[in-house]
């Protein structure tokens, strides 16, 4: 396909997002629900006086933040005719790998450097350039192409305060084997049931889905301070340390809070789908799906047990049912009160 090819190629340098201004200037409000979201204790984010104790001029930004001050907004998310982007490239190269037969996309890492701290006030743009594309590669969700872009923020004046390297995985799904007929056909009427989207693993999470393909469910632990923290990170939130290891997350949970999902429907799971935040004895929380319970008969507290789905060959995920010794007890009390 060297037309192909070479089309994609077109792309590289080229920019897919024009300079497009976010829908507000850096403000207070926005950084205080970060903060809060996030957790952050550093005060210079709030607090002015603290943030003057250390030589700044006003409190700043969290540097992690840049990216949401030029998020389009949701009203364009559901309505992209509201876009007041000029710049076309972007739908353009995803029409093109999508003709390749790359429809689906996963995230793979995002590199942000910081020139300046960001303040109230700053009215930031952000720029978007295609800096590679990589040849056609076989990875675990399907062969595909990574998409390396940089993006670039800028202030009013022009200068820039942050550039952000995203490559992004394009591919193309893997198919489900046809089953086949004792002549060796394939069968006409047992369609194969569609594949659990796969999860997006990388060098943080890796060993979290290679123990789960032993059932084993476990929780990253810091060697340093002992901080037990899921989902997995690269550092401790709480000491800064890099060094861990693992310890079993225990077998029996309560339900801390719960979702019934109704649309939209993905052919690979059965509706109305209950999805979970499950307590776990270590203190630590887990999202998985709550299995062989109604919807009507979940309730917050409720007693759980691990169980494991063997979604595929190279997928296996803990999900929790209904403790039994907890039905057992409520039989039992039902029984006393009649």
């Amino acid at each position: 396909m060297p037309d192909y090819e070479d089309h994609l190629a077109a792309f590289v340098g080229q920019v897919i997002n024009e300079r497009t201004p976010g829908q507000d200037p850096v403000n207070v409000p926005m950084i205080r629900h970060w903060v809060e979201a996030m957790d952050l204790a550093n005060p210079a984010h709030l607090d002015r006086e603290a943030a003057r104790a250390t030589g700044r001029d006003d409190v700043v930004a969290p540097a992690s933040m840049i990216q949401a001050w030029t998020m389009r907004g949701y009203a364009k998310t559901v309505r992209p005719e509201a876009t007041t982007s000029t710049g076309s490239g972007f739908a353009e190269l995803v029409d093109l790998l999508a003709e390749g037969g790359y429809t689906s996309v996963v995230a793979t890492d995002s590199e942000l450097d910081f020139v300046r701290e960001v303040v109230p006030g700053d009215e930031i743009t952000v720029e978007e350039v295609v800096e590679s594309i990589s040849p056609e590669k076989a990875t675990g969700l399907g062969t595909g192409r990574f998409v390396t872009s940089v993006k670039t923020y800028r202030d009013a004046a022009g200068e820039t305060v942050a550039t952000q390297r995203w490559r992004t995985l394009r591919f193309k799904p893997k198919q489900s084997e046809e089953p086949e007929a004792a002549d060796g056909e394939a069968t006409e009427d047992a369609a194969p049931k569609a594949l659990r989207p796969r999860p997006a693993i990388n060098l943080d999470n890796q060993f979290w889905f290679e123990a789960a393909m032993e059932k084993r469910l476990v929780v990253q632990r810091c060697t340093s301070c002992e901080t037990l923290r899921h989902p997995p990170g690269p550092g401790c939130p709480n000491c800064g340390s890099f060094e861990w290891d693992t310890v079993p997350a225990g077998e029996k949970g309560t339900v801390h809070s719960y979702v019934v999902a109704h649309h939209p429907r993905h052919p690979a799971f059965d509706y109305p789908l209950v999805i979970a935040l499950v307590d776990l004895p270590t203190g630590t929380r887990l999202t998985t799906n709550l299995v062989d319970v109604a919807p009507e008969e979940v309730e917050i507290g409720m007693p759980v047990v691990l169980d494991w789905l063997e979604a595929d060959d190279e997928l296996t995920l803990p999900v929790f049912r209904p403790d039994p010794a907890d039905l057992h007890h409520e039989k039992n009390e039902k029984k006393g009160t009649n």
